[in-house]
């Protein structure tokens, strides 16, 4: 111990190699000082100097007790000392005055000494009280960490070798506590990614830095047959002067906590797979196009491949047979494995299911099933279908869930997945289910849709004909564009030979679409042509139209325009009911837009109907429309008839370009509402025929019409 003695000079520090005191000294410094037998101090350590601030110079030689004890404890320090001398060791605690006048509390051991006169003193050995609790909490607190926590802890020296492990460490890796000393981790558990870790371990070493939340995944002894995942920390160990002993480690086992993110991860991917779903799925009612987008869905995120099927008699009840039932139909498919027989897997292959099978019973029942390699035989049963049972056998894992809705059984969809991908577990099953319940109603739209717009395309056909007839004095064209190829509505326009060289002219638009719009139009164009032939003139024949849709309920309505030319009176007698107005180009290019008054709608109850007269003289283009021609989301009525006027400015052309022509400039993209236009062009007569302006006043008051 290094001492300053009154008899002889300040001792060596002792070498290195001997260290008989450095970690001592580092950890507890530990204060000794002798007396003689007159209480005269003969010796004061260097520790004895640090704790309580002494120089040696300034106590040897001197009374201890009136300087290092506490007036009121002097008594029992000379009680103390008069023990000593007589041959007897105390323990106690006594404060201890500092230098600076503070007391430093200490517990000592004072026994008897020779002095160097031969009596007897005494040598005192003390501790700084707060020091050893310290030393007591830290060591308690430490070998409570290792006995009692159930993290993994461990120690290792610096060449990576572990010095102490507790119970739960040895749990973790299966291997006991005494079996880890001495070892470095690879040679414990070899089954984890120790190399990896021992780099992190020897970066602590070199750098002095902690690191957090290192991850150790593997096997262990303790579970072989599952991998384990491992949060891991490890801590330099360092001495009271910095110098780096080793490391401490902790390990928390978190595969459970590992797995329950993953299954949060694939929650919130199936949520947002449902969410894609009603977004991408029914994005139109073509029937093909909606399969293939249940399809779009499926594959990859949830399987491998999908296929969809609908009955036969669902596509086409109409024409369902004995020789259609249980017949399916594939409508989309998505097949990614490069062996898939495609011609039997093609889209619009139909297929008999089996009687008895697994594809039977879910059709039936109209519950969801899984397929397994058994039930590929019956399902297949075409001894031509080699490759095809083959194929199906390689699969991991299929599930077959049948298109229900509105009560209605359709078809079914079936996914798969390879053998190289986890089967579908139970998350996945209710996943495709929900999946498909949702496709079959959007399915079923499409297929209500589709089996609607097929009825009115064809009522619409059956009372339409768009081939006008060849009349007296007039070069007729017109066009029917639907809004789109999905939708029918009630707009439609007809030319009419009636007596006399004279011709109806009527285009009208009913409001709605669907079957019922074509109804109305059937009606209203069997009326027109029933009343034009009995001679009506053409306010009265929209009073009559007006009477018609009133009868047809209060919430039918539609506007129509009705002209009749005459060549011998060289003009027309318009009239209008709730219509744009018609367009009239003479000989010059001049451009009119009838401004008389446009009528109530038919089935509104207006009797206001008046009539125009329209001067046609040869050469004269008169031009009938809806309003889906003019009117648009991007322009309202005026817009749209000054560029029906631009249109409008070069006769000069065949009649038919000249309508290709309109419907181009005012419709660069598709129609947003049904269009229809009729174009006239007047003829000069074979022979020299006298106008009789007269002709047009015979029925009705006009109105001329007014110049653009």
């Amino acid at each position: 111990m290094d001492t300053h003695e009154s008899t002889s000079d300040v001792p060596d520090q002792p070498l290195s190699a001997i260290g008989y005191a450095g970690v001592l000294r580092e950890l507890l410094p530990i204060a000794l000082w002798r007396a003689d037998a007159d209480g005269r101090l003969v010796e004061w350590s260097l520790a004895a100097q640090d704790l309580l601030g002494y120089e040696p110079d300034e106590l040897l030689g001197r009374h201890g007790i009136p300087i290092l004890v506490p007036k009121p404890d002097w008594e029992l320090a000379d009680q103390l000392m008069q023990k000593v001398r007589a041959g007897e060791a105390v323990v106690g605690s006594l404060p201890v005055r500092h230098r600076d006048g503070h007391l430093v509390p200490m517990e000592m051991w004072i026994c008897p000494a020779a002095d160097p006169q031969g009596g007897t003193g005494i040598l005192a050995i003390a501790v700084e009280t707060s020091e050893v609790l310290r030393m007591r909490d830290s060591l308690a607190a430490l070998e409570g960490l290792f006995t009692q926590s159930p993290i993994g802890l461990a120690m290792l020296g610096p060449d990576l070798r572990f010095l102490r492990v507790n119970d739960a460490l040895a749990r973790m890796q299966g291997v006991s506590a005494a079996d880890h000393l001495g070892k470095r981790p690879a040679e414990v558990a070899p089954g984890v990614n120790t190399a990896e870790l021992e780099t992190v371990m020897r970066q602590v070493l070199d750098r002095g830095k902690a690191v957090v939340d290192v991850r150790r995944t593997g096997r262990t002894p303790a579970d072989p047959d599952h991998d384990r995942i491992w949060s891991c920390s490890y801590a330099p160990l360092l001495d009271g002067v910095g110098r780096r002993l080793g490391l401490i480690a902790s390990l928390i086992d978190i595969t459970a906590g590992q797995q329950a993110q993953v299954e949060a991860g694939r929650a919130r991917r199936r949520l947002a797979l449902l969410a894609e779903a009603g977004t991408q799925i029914g994005t139109t009612l073509d029937l093909r196009q909606t399969a293939e987008e249940v399809v779009q869905v499926l594959v990859p995120q949830l399987a491998d491949s999908a296929d969809v099927q609908l009955l036969e008699e669902v596509l086409d009840p109409d024409e369902a047979a004995a020789s259609t039932q249980g017949v399916v139909r594939r409508l989309a498919a998505a097949f990614p494995d490069p062996s898939a027989p495609t011609a039997r897997l093609a889209v619009g292959a139909t297929f008999q299911v089996p009687i008895g099978s697994v594809y039977e019973q879910v059709l039936a029942d109209g519950r969801p099933m899984n397929l397994y390699e058994a039930d590929v035989p019956a399902l297949i049963t075409d001894p031509r279908a080699e490759r095809l049972r083959t194929y199906l056998g390689t699969l991991g894992s299929a599930r077959l869930v049948p298109l229900v809705a509105r009560g209605k059984v359709l078809g079914a969809v079936v996914v798969t997945r390879a053998r190289s991908r986890e089967p579908f577990d139970e998350q996945d099953c209710v996943l495709i289910d929900e999946l498909v319940a949702r496709a079959a109603l959007n399915i079923d739209n499409a297929r209500m849709y589709t089996s609607q717009r097929k009825a009115a395309l064809t009522l619409q056909r059956s009372l339409t004909n768009n081939a006008l007839p060849e009349v007296t004095g007039l070069e007729l064209t017109g066009r029917y564009l639907p809004a789109s190829d999905h939708e029918v509505g009630g707009d439609w326009f007809d030319a009419i030979t009636l007596p006399d060289g004279r011709t109806g002219l009527v285009i009208g638009d009913v409001m709605g679409h669907g079957i019922h719009a074509a109804a109305v139009m059937g009606q209203l164009r069997t009326a027109v042509r029933t009343l034009a032939r009995h001679d009506i003139p053409p306010a009265e024949m929209l009073r009559s139209l007006d009477a018609a849709v009133s009868d047809l309920g209060e919430n039918e309505m539609a506007t129509c325009v009705y002209a009749v030319h005459d060549r011998a009176a060289g003009g027309c007698l318009i009239a209008r009911a709730g219509h744009p107005p018609p367009a009239v180009v003479d000989t010059r290019g001049t451009i009119a837009f009838l401004d008389g008054p446009s009528g109530t709608p038919l089935g509104a109850g207006g009797q206001g109907f008046q009539t125009e007269q329209v001067p046609l003289p040869p050469g004269s283009l008169l031009v009938l429309y809806t309003d889906g021609l003019i009117e648009a989301r991007d322009r309202d009525l005026d817009q749209g008839m000054q560029q029906l006027a631009q249109a409008l400015r070069q006769l000069d052309h065949p009649l038919e370009e000249i309508c290709d022509r309109v419907l181009g400039h005012l419709l660069p993209s598709a129609a947003q509402d049904d269009v229809a236009v009729l174009l006239a062009r007047t003829l000069r007569p074979r022979g020299s025929v006298r106008s009789h302006p007269e002709r047009l006043h015979s029925r009705d008051p006009a109105r001329k019409v007014q110049g653009w």
